[in-house]
């Protein structure tokens, strides 16, 4: 396990390899402008009250609470009745909130980034991430809950952010995922780095990953039904300033490995 004073001395930074890797991201929407969204979570309540494109008002109540009023949100809407959120805010400078919501089933998920010291990581990635599953208040919640899920596991895909980044995925176990660089600046560098996987509903996922070698994560939301990969990443640049940057992708599978039960991966 490596460290930043570790990594390869060729090893391009957050801020090398993410130019330009918003491309063929979905475009941002006002949709959720004027609106309140009253999210009810594990550990906390969360109102989230857009209004305009880019200016969000926040309240927290629960263990940590807390409010904020003008701070940055982006809204993608990344399939019918889903808005992928990413929200900073200016009292929480080391952090980034994203939320996956759906306003017809009121099925929410909402992933924290957080950046730590080397010390606290301690060995760790840099960027750990929460995971809250909760509901939209106003109304009776339908569907299925999103849950951690295994359904990835053994699958591989291409992920074209622009014409001058192509990455391949294979998502190893429950715990962990490969990636390699194919085109771009990263091309021939590659890894093995903590993630997680959440099923949102059908055909879509949540899927995160935590880098090992630089202080960097991400979340992407994953819609199969139309290929689009739609995400952020935290991290920190190579001048040492956070960094919170949107990502998106067409999205292909390339292959899928399937384990016989007795040996398949965590």
């Amino acid at each position: 396990m490596s460290t930043d004073t570790t990594k390869p001395a060729d090893w391009k930074t957050y801020d090398q390899f993410a130019l330009g890797i918003a491309t063929n991201r979905l475009p941002a929407t006002d949709a959720l402008a004027g609106q309140t969204l009253r999210l009810a979570l594990p550990d906390f309540k969360l109102t989230l009250q857009p209004r305009a494109q880019h200016t969000l008002d926040w309240h927290e109540d629960g263990a940590r609470g807390g409010q904020g009023t003008g701070d940055w949100y982006e809204a993608i809407e990344v399939a019918p009745d889903t808005f992928f959120l990413d929200i900073t805010q200016s009292s929480r400078p080391t952090e980034a909130l994203t939320v996956v919501v759906n306003t017809r089933t009121r099925r929410v998920l909402a992933i924290r980034c957080r950046i730590v010291g080397a010390d606290e990581a301690a060995g760790q990635p840099r960027v750990p991430q929460d995971f809250w599953p909760g509901t939209l208040e106003g109304g009776t919640a339908t569907g299925s809950a999103p849950h951690a899920t295994r359904d990835l596991i053994g699958l591989r895909t291409w992920q074209t952010y622009s014409p001058n980044h192509t990455y391949e995925h294979t998502y190893l176990s429950a715990e962990r995922y490969a990636w390699q660089c194919l085109v771009g600046v990263q091309r021939g560098h590659g890894d093995v780095d903590l993630a997680s996987y959440w099923k949102f509903d059908d055909e879509q996922y949540v899927f995160t990953f935590r880098e090992f070698l630089i202080p960097v994560a991400s979340v992407f939301f994953f819609d199969f039904a139309n290929g689009r990969s739609t995400g952020k990443f935290l991290g920190v640049t190579g001048a040492g300033e956070i960094a919170n940057n949107p990502a998106g992708a067409f999205m292909r599978k390339a292959s899928q490995t399937f384990y016989p039960p007795e040996f398949g991966p965590v």
